[in-house]
């Protein structure tokens, strides 16, 4: 389903080669976000517009491109400015068709709701800031249940079907209130979500594994991991999986985070995990990792270390 957008996605191959006048041929390794027709790099990046000047962080945009990266997340953390930000980036560059963008409903001053008015209105400004008329991807920052959930999913049916916006999926919600979706799209014939957003990494692994992980595989949803810079441990296991990761990227000749992130693309369903960059070198070190592939007890290692 692509109401309002053109079924030839330029994007839909799974591999193909892009020239960069920086890097030459570039690879692009896409993953597939659920049922959908959208085809994203394995790593996202968001969180710009509050801690990385605006010089720096087109020059991250401009290398994550230049790399085949085209999955930016407009995270709801600052207000909408990442919005503001990433919309004068992609019109600087010309960029909107080669890359696919996501914003949150739900948990910011502008958008204090998952009502039909409430995500009406906050679609609209993110349209605005992001200086386009479609959202590849919406997802729902907030699990009120003070709001009827068949109320929010048919406001989102309302607005794939008005062509502002392709698909949705959620950023807040367990494993329970997505079977409870699924349920919804049936019974009331609304466009059923594709991908859930979750905090997940190494330092982080309760939330995600589990009942939620399980439903996200047997519904065939995207994981977008949000990967956390810093998660609360004990001193003990952090020095595990520290050295863990050490011991493991001087095996693949890598950096620690590049294998940290390859770990979250080996596990099921997950898509493209999501983090900030601060810097050229730490994109880099992410991007990397889509190019490593982990033994099987390499991955049984870190398990372990990080339980």
């Amino acid at each position: 389903m692509n109401v309002g957008r053109p079924t030839a996605d330029p994007l839909s191959a799974p591999r193909v080669v892009e020239q960069s006048p920086a890097t030459g041929p570039v690879p692009l390794r896409r993953r597939r976000v659920g049922a959908s027709e959208l085809r994203v790099f394995p790593v996202g990046i968001h969180g710009f517009g509050s801690t990385v000047g605006t010089d720096a962080a087109f020059d991250i945009l401009d290398t994550y491109r230049a790399l085949g990266g085209n999955f930016i997340d407009t995270d709801a953390s600052n207000e909408g400015r990442s919005e503001a930000f990433v919309g004068r980036w992609m019109s600087s560059r010309r960029a909107r068709s080669s890359v696919i963008v996501s914003a949150t409903v739900g948990p910011r001053a502008d958008s204090p709701g998952v009502a039909h008015t409430a995500i009406a209105r906050a679609v609209d400004l993110s349209l605005e800031r992001l200086q386009t008329d479609y959202l590849d991807l919406l997802l729902l920052g907030l699990d009120d249940t003070a709001v009827p959930f068949e109320e929010t999913l048919v406001a989102v049916d309302g607005l794939v079907h008005a062509g502002k916006v392709r698909y949705a999926g959620t950023a807040a919600h367990d494993a329970n209130r997505l079977v409870e979706a699924r349920v919804i799209a049936a019974m009331h014939g609304v466009a059923p979500l594709v991908a859930a957003q979750c905090d997940y990494g190494l330092a982080n692994r309760q939330a995600f594994e589990g009942s939620v992980a399980r439903v996200i595989v047997e519904q065939g949803l995207g994981a977008l991991p949000r990967v956390p810079l810093i998660a609360p441990m004990s001193a003990m296991r952090r020095r595990r999986i520290l050295a863990a990761l050490d011991r493991i990227a001087r095996e693949h000749h890598a950096a620690p985070a590049t294998i940290a992130f390859a770990w979250l693309l080996s596990k099921p369903g997950v898509c493209a995990p999501v983090s900030a960059v601060s810097t050229a070198h730490q994109l880099l070190d992410f991007v990397a990792a889509t190019t490593v592939q982990l033994t099987r007890h390499q991955v049984a290692v870190l398990d372990r270390v990080s339980e």
